[in-house]
C-alpha cells in the first residue's frame, strides 16, 4: 500500500536526519539525545512495516524519549560547568527544522487515522501521532537549551519535560 511505503520512508529520512545532526554536535548529551531520537524513528519505521505486511497487530513498545532525554539533561546540568553551547547555536535552524519535521509527521498520522478503514490502524496511527509531539516537545526543550543554556539549565523543576 502506498501509504505505508510513504509513512516508512518519512521515518527513515527523520532517522537519518537525526543521525546527521548527531554526528555534527560536538556536545555529548545532545549526541545522545539525538540518537535517540534516530532509534525512535526506526521503531516507528517498524510499525509501519509490520502493519503493511499485514502482520497481525505490530509491536508497540513504549517510547521512553522524553524520559531518557530528562536523564541526560539532569547529567548535564551536574556537569554544566564544561557545557559550551557556542558551537550548537550553527544549528538551531536545523533543530527548527527537525521541530517542523515532527510537526508534519504528527499532522500526516492524525489525517490517515481519519482516513484508514480499520480500528487497530486508526490506532496505531494515533498513537504515532502522539508520539510525534512528544518528540516536538524534546526539539523545542533542545532549542530552549540550545539558545539559553544558562537560564535553562537552572530550571530545576524541569517541567517543560513532564509535560508528556
Amino acid at each position: 500500500m502506498e501509504l505505508f511505503a510513504f509513512a516508512m520512508k518519512m521515518e527513515k529520512d527523520g532517522e537519518q536526519y537525526y543521525r546527521d545532526l548527531s554526528s555534527k554536535t560536538k556536545n555529548d548529551g545532545l549526541k545522545v539525545i539525538l540518537t535517540m531520537m534516530a532509534d525512535a524513528e526506526v521503531k516507528h519505521y517498524n510499525v509501519l512495516k509490520e502493519m503493511s505486511e499485514e502482520a497481525g497487530q505490530p509491536v508497540f513498545a513504549e517510547d521512553t524519549v522524553l524520559k531518557d532525554a530528562k536523564n541526560v539533561f539532569q547529567q548535564m546540568q551536574e556537569n554544566r560547568h564544561g557545557i559550551d553551547m557556542s558551537n550548537e547555536m550553527s544549528y538551531v535552524a536545523l533543530y527548527k527544522e527537525a521541530l517542523d519535521i515532527e510537526s508534519r509527521s504528527k499532522e500526516f498520522y492524525l489525517e490517515k487515522a481519519d482516513a484508514v478503514q480499520g480500528q487497530e490502524q486508526k490506532e496505531i496511527f494515533l498513537r504515532l501521532a502522539e508520539e510525534e509531539k512528544r518528540h516536538m516537545v524534546l526539539i523545542n526543550t533542545i532549542i530552549d537549551f540550545v539558545t539559553r543554556p544558562d537560564n535553562w539549565l537552572e530550571n530545576a523543576e524541569w517541567y517543560h519535560l513532564d509535560e508528556y
